[in-house]
C-alpha cells in the first residue's frame, strides 16, 4: 500500500458517476478536515449521547455514554496518530502534509467508530442477531450468502452502511465521505461467507452485501484491496486502550469497583501508587469516594499515555508488515504494554460489566429489541403498501407508518431491484431498531405495548 492512494479525496458520490463535491470558495479545510466536520454535525453522532457505554439509561452525568467515549477516542486516535507520524516523516515514509492528513482521518474514524451500534450496547446486538436468527429460521428464506449480514450482523458494517448510506444529505450517497476515510473506518475486512476467527480482521462482519459494491470501490481507489487500512490499526488501538481504563474509573464512580482492587493488584500497582502519590500530595484533602475517584482519573491518563508509546512502537515495528498487508495482530495486544491492557480488560469482565444494575438493563434492553423487531417486521414483512394491501393489513401498514421516513426513503425507491425483497424488508427493520437510542427505544416499547 502506498499514502499517495491511501490517502484519496475522491468522494463516494463520483465513485458512482455523480457530480464532485465543490466546497465553497474561501473554504480553507482540506477534504479530509471537511469529513471531520460533516461527522461531528451527523444526527447519529448526535444519537450516541443518549447510547450506552457501559451503562444503559445512566442518569448520572460524568459517567460515559457513546458520545463521550467517542469524542475521548477520537482524542486519543489524534494523538497516537501524530505520534506514529512523527516517526514516519523522520523515515521520510511521509510527508508532513500527508501526516496532516493522517490525523485528522484517525480523529474522524474515532468519533465514527461506534456510529453504528444499537441501543444498549453489545447487548443490543445480540438481541438483534437473536432474532434474526429465529425469523431466518420460522418465517424468511434467504440465500445462505446474504443471511449471514444478518445471523452476523454487527454496529461496524452498520457503522460503513450508515456513513455512506443511511445520513443522507441531499442524496443516496450518506455523508459522501472522501475514501480515503471510508477506508480507515473498515475495522473489519470481511463479507458475511467470509468471516474467519482466526484471522483479527476478518473475525467480524466488515460490511453488508448491500454495500459490497462501494467497499469494492473503495478498496480499488485505496489501493487495500483485501486488507486493513493503516489508519485501522491506529484507531483501534485508540479504542482499545480508551475502553479498558475508563470503564475501570467509570466503574468506580458508580461504586462497582473498589480502587484498592487496582491498587493491590501486581500488574497495576505501580501506576495506581503514582496516581495515589499524585492526588494526595495536592492541596484538596481528598477522602473516600472523591479521592477514589480522583485517583482512577490519574490512573486512566498514565495508562493512556503508556499504551500510545508501546503502540507507537508497535505500529513502527511492524510498518513493513502494515503497508504489505501481511499484519493481522492488534497493535496494542503485541506491544509491550499488553499486559497493562490484559488486566484492566480482566477486571472490567469480573467487576464492571456483572455488575447487577447493568445485567439488569441489558436484559430488559434485550425484550425491547426483541418486541420492537417483531412490531416493525409485521409492518415491514408486507411493504411496500399499495391502496389495496393498505385495506388489507391495516394494523401492520400503521407498524410501516410509524418507521422514520429517513430510514424509508432508501427502502422505497427501488424495492427488490438491487438485493432480494425480504433481504431488504429485514434491513429496513435493522436501520430503524439499530438507529434508536436507549431511551427512545425504551419509550416507544412502553407506548407500543401500553407499558
Amino acid at each position: 500500500m502506498k499514502w499517495a492512494k491511501l490517502l484519496c479525496e475522491t468522494r463516494t458520490r463520483e465513485l458512482f458517476g455523480g457530480d464532485a463535491s465543490t466546497p465553497d470558495a474561501g473554504d480553507p479545510r482540506t477534504p479530509f478536515e471537511r469529513d471531520y466536520d460533516r461527522v461531528v454535525f451527523s444526527t447519529a453522532l448526535r444519537r450516541l449521547q443518549d447510547k450506552a457505554q457501559v451503562f444503559p439509561l445512566e442518569r448520572n452525568d460524568s459517567v460515559r455514554t457513546r458520545l463521550t467515549h467517542s469524542l475521548e477516542v477520537s482524542t486519543v486516535a489524534k494523538g497516537l496518530a501524530a505520534s506514529v507520524c512523527r516517526h514516519l516523516i523522520e523515515r521520510q515514509e511521509i510527508s508532513p502534509e500527508q501526516a496532516k492528513s493522517i490525523i485528522v482521518i484517525a480523529a474522524t474514524c474515532g468519533l465514527v467508530h461506534d456510529l453504528g451500534n444499537p441501543p444498549f450496547g453489545h447487548a443490543g446486538e445480540d438481541a438483534m442477531r437473536e432474532w434474526f436468527a429465529k425469523t431466518l429460521r420460522d418465517d424468511v428464506l434467504l440465500p445462505d450468502d446474504i443471511s449471514a449480514d444478518f445471523l452476523s450482523f454487527d454496529g461496524n458494517a452498520q457503522t460503513i452502511r450508515l456513513i455512506s448510506r443511511l445520513l443522507m444529505l441531499s442524496d443516496k450517497y450518506g455523508l459522501n465521505l472522501t475514501c480515503g476515510t471510508i477506508s480507515a473506518s473498515c475495522k473489519y475486512v470481511a463479507a458475511g461467507t467470509d468471516i474467519d476467527e482466526d484471522i483479527h480482521e476478518r473475525s467480524k462482519l466488515g460490511f453488508f452485501t448491500s454495500e459490497r459494491d462501494l467497499v469494492a470501490q473503495i478498496r480499488n481507489q485505496t489501493g487495500t484491496e483485501l486488507a486493513r487500512n493503516p489508519i485501522t490499526y491506529i484507531v483501534e488501538a485508540a479504542d482499545d486502550m480508551v475502553y479498558s481504563v475508563v470503564d475501570l474509573e467509570d466503574g468506580i464512580k458508580k461504586g462497582v469497583l473498589d480502587w484498592q482492587i487496582l491498587a493491590n493488584d501486581s500488574m497495576l500497582k505501580d501506576l495506581a501508587a503514582y496516581a495515589t502519590t499524585y492526588v494526595t500530595k495536592g492541596p484538596f484533602g481528598l477522602a473516600g469516594p472523591q479521592l477514589a475517584e480522583a485517583e482512577s482519573q490519574i490512573f486512566r491518563t498514565k495508562a493512556i499515555s503508556k499504551h500510545v508509546e508501546g503502540a507507537t512502537e508497535a505500529f513502527i515495528e511492524n510498518y513493513s508488515l502494515i503497508m504489505n498487508g501481511d499484519y493481522h495482530e492488534e497493535l496494542i495486544k503485541s506491544g509491550p504494554t499488553r499486559g497493562l491492557l490484559k488486566k484492566c480488560k480482566e477486571i472490567g469482565k469480573q467487576r464492571v460489566y456483572p455488575a447487577h444494575g447493568v445485567l439488569q438493563l441489558e436484559t430488559m434492553g434485550r425484550k425491547i429489541i426483541g418486541d420492537l423487531m417483531n412490531i416493525f417486521w409485521e409492518g415491514a414483512a408486507r411493504a411496500p403498501y399499495d391502496d389495496e394491501s393498505r385495506k388489507t393489513f391495516p394494523f401492520a401498514f400503521k407498524a410501516y407508518s410509524i418507521i422514520s421516513r429517513s430510514y424509508k426513503v432508501l427502502f422505497e425507491e427501488n424495492p427488490g431491484k438491487t438485493m432480494p425483497l425480504n433481504y431488504e424488508r429485514l434491513q429496513l427493520v435493522a436501520d430503524y431498531i439499530g438507529g434508536m437510542t436507549d431511551s427512545f427505544a425504551s419509550t416507544l416499547h412502553s407506548q407500543l405495548s401500553n407499558g
